[in-house]
């Protein structure tokens, strides 16, 4: 009895080494994007992508983390909206599939410093100065008096520049 016990551990034990040699033998990239169809791009910046030229329609599949521009020549503007991952795929006009990528829209560069004051977060950009920096997770307060301040000074700007052409 003791004869069979160990046949059927030493054929356990030669499956489970089997399956672990296959699970670390299987490259991570086979469940992902291959690093070449992979477009990185940075939250609330552009990057500017050659797409083969007889594109007609693009679809992102999450437009809240990427927006996509299409541009003459093939020429794609990728702008990171959130953090995240999405996909973009490009047809011609009969619908064919020319490409399928894969868009990474990672954090910000700079240097950012985040305070959290209780569940309320602010966003500062501190290169070389402390400035304050939207960013999406801020407490509503914050991004809502940012971006009304950022919204006067641009009308100020605005009708500044107005006034000077008449």
């Amino acid at each position: 009895m003791s004869l069979q016990f160990r046949r059927t551990r030493v054929r356990v034990s030669f499956l489970a080494r089997s399956f672990a040699a296959v699970v670390l033998l299987c490259p991570a990239s086979g469940y992902s994007a291959p690093m070449d169809d992979l477009i990185a791009v940075n939250v609330d910046q552009a990057k500017l992508v050659k797409f083969p030229e007889r594109i007609a329609t693009i679809v992102v599949g999450n437009p809240l983390i990427a927006d996509v521009t299409l541009q003459p020549g093939g020429i794609v503007i990728v702008t990171g909206k959130g953090y995240g991952a999405t996909n973009v795929i490009a047809m011609d006009r009969g619908g064919a599939i020319l490409m399928d990528r894969i868009i990474q829209v990672e954090g910000p560069i700079d240097k950012v410093v985040t305070i959290y004051r209780g569940v309320d977060r602010e966003s500062y950009s501190c290169s070389p100065v402390c400035q304050r920096r939207v960013t999406l997770g801020d407490s509503d307060a914050f991004f809502s008096a940012t971006m009304g301040q950022a919204g006067s000074l641009s009308g100020q700007a605005s009708g500044a520049a107005g006034k000077a052409n008449n």
